[in-house]
């Protein structure tokens, strides 16, 4: 109903604004950004229920504010394009019709009524009431009995015998195994599901419902709910860097963890979670393209099931036979919304709905068979009698082309234990949920039945059947939930370990570089990552009174504060105000301890604008001074008028980048000397190894070579039409992810530059 009425206020606004306000830019622009906030915010709700069922919730939040490396966007690149161009055209189309009486005189009255009637379209649209509702939940006071319920399991099994092999199925919930809705669709796994110990009825509860927060739901007991800093989860150490998870406890039992998935790592920040949690060895798409067969089989998210489960059986063969004691995680991904994808070796290749071949069905099939193969091939092992196959969903299907038909049926998660140690069959049909999968496993395995608020349902009572309304309860209690992140809300003291490049302070860590910005009440972590600004940028946004801490390279700030330390990248911490004082210490210790003292200082306009404007400059055109082109900081010596073909600085120097250009081109301010020696320190890419090299400066060519290790060379030329251009010709460059950032395109890299040096010859 609220729909209706948010549209029907907007509709009226524009068109009383449109017939009867007449001409004043002011009212306009206005009435203008209240409707167009109308068209943005429900535009968001579409596209997040595009992407959940669920429009705008906590999935939609943690996503958007963590790392989206890896994340397979080809299949959203068409309707995304499609509502660019929907945003573009209705607010052309808009202010069109707002501007259609901008020739008669203005009338207040409607100019009101108009903006009255915008403003209660937003306040009534189901976008807002998502959003505010989320933002409540953030700061609302937290149900009290939480403590009552959340219960810290034991940190060891007293006396473990099995090995763990656990493996979420992307979306891959129970409603697909239900032979009389979907006949046929899983017969593979489904045969192996009613082998063993099947749990019918794993609800999903809000916070649970996307895949790491089904990981996190499955293995600590609690629904993942971010703070809004949760973009600093992309700095952030760990996870609920306090709480007892199942990874914790098999590692403190003698475990060694072991996590495989075809799609990348950082995603969601999934090897943040299982690095802090006990996991030591992590393998994602980066990780097993040195060791797959085929390393050019992928698809949009990483490689295929059949890839990563043929992985996943090598290492349990390898583990088994070794002896130790072991957990073995996997995640598939082929059965990923939209619609999944298809592997080249699954016999079961679609799946026909009403006569039509459906997408998301046959990835389900095909899925299902390749999971079920590797359970039968450890069944078949010498060493199943020690195992617990554990097969799970993360969550349920989100927006797929299944959708419809999935709800029409009573949908659940899947999982279901197979025993090799005491083999058990039988459908277990109590009210559960995902939370308490980790404490059933645990269970099985010998330690407490219980962790966080997930309970065994073997051996304890499920939250979901203590209370009726489960899902308002995991809602009531969200803010405790948030407060478990640990997040700090003061800066005194802080340690910065260098050789982790982490900073620590009120009990949590977070990865370098950071920016914080520093309130009485608050400190707000401001992390750099693939899809943020770099830390200046985001400084350069402080008000002049912010205060402010940031660690990063030293070159970084000393630029700006610090004109000796403008060449080291060592770390350094500054601190102070844009509008006040600032300054800059180098870390010099490997545990260097450092204190946050901001003085109150009287703010200068003048220096605030300084500061904000050299923050601003982009890195190529940032000068120093110095008496040689060094590669491993942002900019060029103050005598470089521009330079190209150029990749950005990396902790030895920089690559050429025939992305960026086909030759690197230095161009001085000054005319070059008429006779000098060129000095270049540097190294070759691959190929380009032993090749020559041409260097020219005028008409004048020389020949460099270089081997793959660094070396240094003198090059000496004659000038005499005082040329002020250096160029350098790779000659070979190569496409390649070599030292990339993860989610960038490759580079074409030829030669790897540490330092250039002009030096005047004499005579």
């Amino acid at each position: 109903m609220s729909e209706f009425l948010s549209l029907a206020l907007f509709l009226a606004s524009a068109g009383i604004y449109a017939w009867k306000a007449g001409r004043n830019t002011w009212w306009f622009l206005a009435t203008l950004l209240v409707l167009g906030i109308f068209i943005i915010l429900n535009i968001t709700l579409y596209a997040s229920d595009y992407f959940t069922g669920d429009g705008i919730n906590d999935a939609v939040l943690y996503t958007l504010t963590n790392s989206l490396t890896g994340a397979g966007v080809s299949k959203y690149i068409l309707p995304g394009l499609g509502l660019v161009v929907a945003l573009v055209l209705v607010f052309g189309a808009l202010g069109w019709v707002l501007r259609r009486r901008r020739h008669h005189p203005h009338h207040m009255g409607y100019s009101l009524l108009a903006l009255l009637l915008a403003l209660g379209s937003v306040d009534a649209s189901p976008a807002f009431h998502q959003i505010t509702e989320l933002v409540k939940s953030q700061s609302r006071d937290g149900d009290p009995d939480f403590a009552a319920y959340y219960k810290e399991p034991a940190k060891q099994i007293p006396a473990p015998k099995l090995n763990l092999v656990y493996i979420y199925g992307e979306s891959l919930e129970r409603t697909y195994f239900d032979n009389d809705a979907f006949p046929d669709l899983t017969p593979e796994l489904g045969a192996l599901k009613n082998q063993g110990l099947d749990f019918s009825h794993t609800a999903q509860l809000p916070g649970t419902d996307y895949t790491i927060a089904g990981m996190v739901a499955s293995q600590c007991g609690i629904p993942l709910f971010a703070p809004f800093e949760g973009n600093a989860s992309a700095s952030v150490s760990s996870f609920f860097p306090h709480n007892i998870c199942l990874g914790d406890i098999l590692k403190n039992s003698g475990y060694e963890n072991y996590f495989m998935q075809g799609a990348n790592l950082r995603f969601a920040g999934k090897d943040v979670f299982l690095k802090s949690h006990g996991f030591d060895h992590l393998y994602g798409a980066e990780e097993l393209k040195t060791t797959v067969a085929d390393p050019a089989y992928r698809n949009d998210w990483g490689f295929y099931d059949d890839t990563v489960l043929d992985e996943v059986w090598k290492k349990f063969e390898t583990l088994s036979r070794s002896g130790k004691r072991f957990s073995l995680f996997a995640l598939t991904v082929d059965t990923h919304h939209p619609d999944g994808f298809i592997s080249r070796t699954c016999t079961r290749k679609s799946y026909e709905v009403e006569g039509k071949t459906n997408q998301s069905f046959s990835a389900v099939t095909c899925s299902q068979q390749h999971i079920a193969a590797l359970i039968e091939k450890i069944k078949a092992s010498p060493y199943f009698k020690n195992t617990v196959i554990v097969v799970s969903s993360d969550h349920l299907a989100m927006k797929n082309t299944a959708w419809e038909a999935l709800n029409k049926q009573d949908r659940n998660n899947l999982f279901f234990i197979l025993r090799g140690d005491k083999p058990q069959q039988e459908t277990i049909a109590t009210r559960r949920n995902t939370m308490d999968n980790g404490a059933t496993v645990l269970d099985i395995l010998g330690g407490d039945n219980f962790i966080g608020l997930g309970r065994s349902t073997l051996s304890g009572q499920s939250l979901s059947e203590v209370f009726l309304n489960m899902k308002q309860k995991v809602l009531a209690w969200k803010p405790e939930i948030i407060r478990l992140w640990n997040f700090p809300k003061a800066i005194n003291d802080f340690t910065i370990d260098e050789e982790k490049g982490m900073i620590a302070f009120s009990g949590t860590h977070f990865r370098l570089p950071l920016l914080l910005r520093v309130s009485d009440k608050r400190v707000e972590p401001l992390p750099e990552s693939e899809y943020s600004a770099p830390l200046r940028f985001q400084l350069a946004d402080f008000a002049p009174r912010d205060n402010f801490v940031w660690v990063d390279r030293c070159y970084k700030m000393g630029q700006l504060w610090s004109q000796p330390l403008a060449l080291s990248t060592d770390w350094c911490v500054s601190q102070g105000q844009l509008g006040g004082e600032q300054k800059v210490q180098r870390v010099d210790k490997s545990q260097w301890q450092g204190k946050v003292a901001f003085r109150d200082t009287v703010i200068d306009t003048d220096r605030y604008k300084r500061n904000v404007d050299m923050l601003k400059i982009v890195d190529n055109d940032i000068r120093y001074k110095a008496d040689s082109f060094v590669f491993n900081v942002a900019g060029a010596p103050e005598e470089v008028k521009q330079f190209s073909g150029i990749s950005r600085p990396e902790t030895w120097g920089r690559w050429s980048n025939a992305q960026l250009g086909k030759e690197v081109k230095i161009e001085y301010t000054q005319p070059l000397p008429e006779k000098f020696d060129l000095v270049i320190t540097a190294k070759a890419y691959g190929p380009n190894a032993n090749k020559p090299i041409p260097v020219r400066v005028g008409e004048m060519e020389q020949t460099l070579t270089l081997g793959n290790a660094v070396s240094t060379t003198t090059l000496h030329f004659d000038n005499p039409s005082r040329s002020n251009t250096l160029v350098i010709v790779p000659p070979d460059p190569q496409s390649t992810n070599e030292g990339n950032i993860l989610g960038h395109s490759p580079r074409q890299l030829g030669i790897g530059m540490v330092e250039i040096k002009i030096v005047k010859a004499e005579g």
